[in-house]
């Protein structure tokens, strides 16, 4: 089983909002998750990310993939 860290697509038509989730890389896009790990507002100014930093790297070490959009969005993230 391939896991997938990927965005899931909220909110309203022309008004998305995104929760990063961990999902099999076979369920549906907004279908069957494993866990929640943050949200993604591209409708602020800037755009605003939250991210669970230590779910997130138990995920990664346990080898879940993250997608090209998701990992754009962890290297944006400022280092704490």
């Amino acid at each position: 089983m391939a896991v997938k860290i990927r965005l899931a697509r909220y909110g309203a038509k022309k008004k998305p909002f995104y929760r990063v989730v961990v999902a099999d890389s076979q369920a549906k896009r907004d279908g069957r998750f494993i866990e929640i790990l943050g949200t993604y507002d591209p409708n602020q100014n800037p755009a605003q990310v939250n991210i669970q930093r230590d779910k997130l790297q138990s995920w990664l070490d346990k080898g879940a993939e993250p997608t090209d959009t998701v990992a754009s969005l962890i290297r944006g993230l400022p280092s704490a």
